[in-house]
């Protein structure tokens, strides 16, 4: 088992588990009312959600088909 994550799927699982450990936590120790902890959460999440944003749009679909025998799917 590696420690450090090396596909994106694997880094985005697990900055979205840090940041939900994070607001359970807090929430948990009544500190989310402080406004750099609540900042420092949110903060992340918008980033997070940013980056994923821009992995979606950079996405391209992947065509498991070649172009130059075609198939028949009818049947």
């Amino acid at each position: 088992m590696r420690l450090i994550p090396t596909t994106k799927n694997a880094i985005a699982l697990y900055c979205t588990t840090a940041i939900t450990f994070g607001f359970f936590v807090a929430g948990l120790f009544k500190i989310l009312d402080y406004f750099i902890v609540k900042a420092f959460l949110f903060l992340s999440f918008g980033i997070l959600f940013i980056l994923a944003f821009n992995y979606a749009l950079k996405n391209e679909s992947k065509k498991n088909r070649p172009e130059d025998t075609l198939q028949d799917d009818s049947h």
